[in-house]
């Protein structure tokens, strides 16, 4: 199927294509994503998953324009996201929402008026039609009756929520969630996964999530990626992904303390450290 002469496939294509990525420059940096290639199932949730400080984050930053790798191509609906000059760069931000790890709420606004913000910064849309959409994004996300109350006022996990409203305001069809899990109760995170699940669905988005709860996130995620060793270490369904053989894998799905990456950060040996002795 092709839209105004170029494929759909490409339109909707989001992915990273042999994308290597340091934070700092010269040859001592230590390599964050090491020719790393990812593609995001178009309208599916994919989740990228791995060990704290292995670049699951960074994907989200390099989805967004935040970074531009040093190395590969960066794609969001067919575009080349690291090519793109400011104003580009920002109409293809207005496709795509974030979910910050906390929420982010603006402290001195309502409830109503965090939703409202994007309406009222992205669109010139009239106050009655803005009010329409912000009840019915709080409404999606259970939090209609709570629109007067301030972010002091409600607890950490109906903040996640309105977040969440405040992200789907004007449509995304990209979707990024940077550890929407994190610091919640049970039933708080039960929620969160439930909405995240079902709005992708009712929505039509595409979405990318970043978690460390495994079970949560296995359980909502169509396709999952596991970063480890600045690379990729498997992708695939989440049935795919528990059946892997890999030590690294099993180890990470299991929660195991000691594995391929070890429990005991490498150190000198204990009779050279206490006895002053070097072992025989």
């Amino acid at each position: 199927m092709t839209v105004s002469g170029v494929a759909l496939s490409e339109q909707t294509h989001i992915g990273l294509e042999g994308v290597s990525f340091s934070y700092a420059g010269g040859d001592d940096a230590r390599l964050i994503l090491d020719d790393v290639s990812i593609q995001i199932p178009h309208g599916k949730i994919t989740a990228l998953m791995g060990a704290s400080g292995g670049g699951k984050t960074t994907v989200l930053r390099l989805l967004s324009g935040q970074h531009r790798p040093q190395r590969g191509r960066v794609s969001v609906f067919g575009e080349t996201v690291d090519s793109h000059n400011h104003r580009a760069l920002y109409a293809l931000r207005r496709r795509m929402g974030m979910l910050f790890q906390f929420g982010a709420l603006f402290t001195d606004m309502s409830v109503f008026e965090n939703v409202a913000f994007p309406l009222r910064e992205h669109t010139a849309l009239p106050e009655p039609m803005i009010r329409d959409i912000v009840l019915m994004k709080l409404n999606a996300v259970g939090l209609r009756g709570a629109r007067d109350l301030m972010p002091s006022e409600i607890s950490g996990g109906m903040a996640r929520r309105v977040a969440l409203a405040r992200a789907i305001a004007l449509d995304p069809e990209l979707m990024m969630y940077d550890e929407p899990f994190a610091g919640l109760d049970p039933i708080s995170l039960g929620t969160a996964a439930q909405l995240i699940r079902g709005l992708n669905d009712a929505l039509g988005m595409t979405s990318v999530l970043v978690s460390h709860d495994v079970e949560e996130t296995m359980g909502i995620a169509d396709h999952v990626v596991i970063l480890a060793n600045a690379r990729v270490a498997i992708q695939g369904s989440p049935a795919e992904v528990r059946a892997s053989t890999d030590p690294l894998i099993q180890q990470f799905i299991g929660g195991h303390a000691d594995g391929p990456v070890r429990f005991h950060y490498p150190a000198p040996g204990l009779q050279s450290d206490f006895l002053g002795q070097t072992a025989q």
